[in-house]
């Protein structure tokens, strides 16, 4: 009773930015694909699409069943705004998770890289890949931090620009070396 007047009370008011620091409440798988269907208001084949597609990894309760927690609803809620209101494709949101450079933010060794599938690949996120013999092949991941903050589009551009952006403060410094 206790954990449906949760449910209940934390209504659908979303902030579409995963910072990755959530609580561990924010992970715990609680809703079944039925209640998350209704609460986004698409059918339960779409969720199941969007799982075949890669753009998100379920948890299944000890008898198989898909169970979401509020961060997944979050994921699927960014990638409903996508689909509807930024009018990117399915294909278009898997191309923009596989930028993501994951190696840049697991520091796998560059060795690794050049045997690694999302290191050469451009069609879906990293965790879309079987990882053999690398640092990604023990991992989890659905809590790894390439999967948990690539639930936006807005923290995607900003794991792919990182990189290859001045940090602000050193553009001074680097304009200074020129």
């Amino acid at each position: 009773m206790e954990q449906d007047k949760n449910r209940v009370s934390s209504g659908i008011s979303f902030v579409f930015i995963n910072t990755g620091m959530e609580s561990q409440d924010n992970e715990k798988p609680i809703y079944a694909i039925g209640e998350v269907a209704g609460k986004l208001g698409i059918s339960v084949e779409t969720i199941r699409l969007y799982e075949r597609q890669g753009l998100i990894i379920i948890s299944k309760s000890a008898k198989g069943q898909r169970v979401y927690s509020e961060s997944d609803i979050e994921r699927l809620t960014c990638i409903r705004t996508a689909i509807n209101e930024l009018k990117i494709s399915i294909e278009g949101i898997r191309r923009m998770q596989s930028m993501v450079p994951c190696w840049s933010h697991i520091h796998c060794p560059e060795d690794q890289r050049e045997e690694c599938p999302a290191f050469l690949r451009a069609s879906g996120g990293c965790w879309t890949y079987k990882h053999a013999e690398n640092e990604c092949a023990a991992l989890d991941c659905r809590s790894c931090k390439v999967y948990l903050l690539s639930g936006t589009c807005e923290n995607i551009k900003t794991l792919i620009y990182k990189d290859i952006l001045p940090q602000p403060g050193n553009h001074r410094q680097q304009e200074d070396e020129l």
